[in-house]
């Protein structure tokens, strides 16, 4: 804890670099959140318990030829207060190697003590979608009213999960409402970071929260982002074939 605040019924907001996050589309819209909210650092997590650094390795910086700081994998939290008072905690991490169960307990710990009554968790994923097409979000929830309210489509998936899941699951059992947002994006698009699934994703949010966010850079970010994958897609014979099968099984459905 680098700070002891004393804060009302806050909300916990989360992403994941890795796994969980395609083309960086959930991280991206914490950092847009952060700098919304101007944060100020609340708390991190050691680093040491939870990852493999032979996986991830930490960073090493040279300043005039002399070594400087290492960056280790982070999992930091800020927290910071809208406009309209909404008590905002932000946690960006990265999805841990080991020790899921203890991991999901510290950031539980956290959320407790803090008085935090709901969470916003963000993901996105790569799937068979056309690059062009509004980019859908679907997601779970502890009440499944949360999704008919916002307009998400319950999602579907069954297999191997996240950490986002893990963590869903026990905050779950902790009586705090969650709601999990996920940005569909294209996986014949390698392009990183893709500002059209952020984009997405923080539309939900600003509803979700109630806090109006500018997105007008967000949103030429995009509009320049799909232009430029146009015009990869059109150069390229086979993927162009494969984009209008794509849109070919769309229509039929």
């Amino acid at each position: 804890m680098h700070v002891q605040p004393v804060l009302g019924e806050p909300t916990l907001m989360m992403a994941f670099e890795g796994w969980n996050d395609a083309c960086e589309s959930a991280s991206s819209a914490i950092r847009f959140v952060d700098a919304h909210l101007r944060g100020v650092p609340l708390a991190d997590l050691d680093p040491d318990d939870y990852y493999d650094f032979t996986v991830r390795r930490p960073q090493v910086h040279y300043v005039s030829g002399r070594s400087g700081p290492i960056s280790w994998p982070s999992n930091e939290f800020r927290y910071g207060v809208a406009e309209d008072g909404l008590e905002l905690i932000t946690g960006l991490g990265v999805e841990p190697h080991m020790r899921w169960r203890s991991y999901c307990e510290s950031i539980v710990e956290l959320a407790v003590d803090m008085g935090v009554q709901r969470c916003l968790l963000l993901g996105a994923y790569l799937a068979d979608v056309v690059y062009s097409q509004p980019v859908a979000v679907s997601g779970f929830a502890s009440d499944a009213s949360l999704l008919d309210r916002f307009g998400i489509e319950p999602t579907s998936y069954e297999g191997p999960t996240g950490i986002v899941g893990v963590l869903a699951n026990t905050l779950m059992e902790e009586g705090v409402e969650v709601l999990s947002l996920w940005a569909g994006l294209p996986h014949y698009i390698t392009a990183t970071p893709n500002p059209r699934g952020a984009l997405a994703l923080l539309r939900k949010v600003s509803q979700y929260l109630e806090v109006p966010f500018d997105l007008q850079k967000m949103k030429e970010d995009a509009l320049r982002f799909e232009e430029d994958v146009s015009r990869v897609v059109a150069s390229d014979e086979e993927l162009s074939d494969y984009v209008k099968e794509l849109k070919r099984r769309e229509f039929a459905q």
